[in-house]
């Protein structure tokens, strides 16, 4: 039986991908390193500001604006005030509580990214305390460093968790933890995801798989 459920938060809890890449694709074009929604998708999704930082820097040669995060963030919280839950993931996770199942919240998001984005959605009180960030941890996704941190806390060996994940970043560091991981092809290419467990394109197929697991 599965001992505990972590959840990716960006686009598998809330629905905040597709706005928070068209900022970051508008940040880095006016930086001076031209990027699309869809590159910044292929390049970043699942992955933490600092390593996006790291990475396209050494793009563009020169250090990006100093404030870059502070403006991404003011943007992203401005635009939080029409975030949505994931269709379908609130029943998911009154399934989880309705069979005594312990779930957790584990994202390359800051915590006060996280806190904004779950307050937004009416989620907080059910992640309170169970919240990991890439902050906690020395490398964040694809490094199995967050998860392992997550499941440390929650007293949950590794072997007997089940991560929820929706990028490929994310995949591969559930894998590298030694987790069972079920990929959401909500926003994703599916074949992007092909070394999760499962893949599904459905919240309503979610149950169902960490029932299984």
């Amino acid at each position: 039986m599965t001992g505990l459920v972590i959840f990716d938060n960006d686009g598998v809890l809330v629905d905040s991908e597709r706005l928070a890449n068209t900022i970051l694709a508008e940040l880095l074009t006016e930086a001076g390193l031209p990027y699309t929604f869809e590159e910044t998708v292929r390049d970043f999704m699942g992955g933490s500001m600092a390593s996006m930082r790291q990475k396209t820097e050494a793009q563009l040669g020169r250090p990006l604006p100093a404030d870059l995060e502070d403006r991404y963030h003011q943007r992203l919280f401005d635009g939080f005030a029409h975030l949505q839950a994931i269709e379908g993931v609130e029943a998911v996770l009154d399934h989880l509580q309705a069979r005594g199942v312990t779930y957790c919240l584990a994202s390359s998001g800051t915590h006060r990214r996280i806190r904004t984005a779950l307050t937004a959605v009416g989620f907080l009180d059910r992640f309170e305390g169970r919240i990991f960030s890439a902050e906690d941890v020395a490398h964040g996704k694809p490094a199995p460093d967050l998860f392992l941190h997550a499941a440390a806390s929650m007293g949950v060996k590794p072997a007997d968790c089940v991560v929820v994940e929706d990028s490929p970043l994310g995949v591969a560091a559930a894998n590298a933890a030694g987790m069972k991981v079920f990929g959401y092809a909500g926003m994703t290419d599916p074949a992007k995801l092909v070394t999760a467990d499962a893949v599904f394109h459905d919240m309503t197929a979610l149950a169902d798989l960490i029932d299984g697991a």
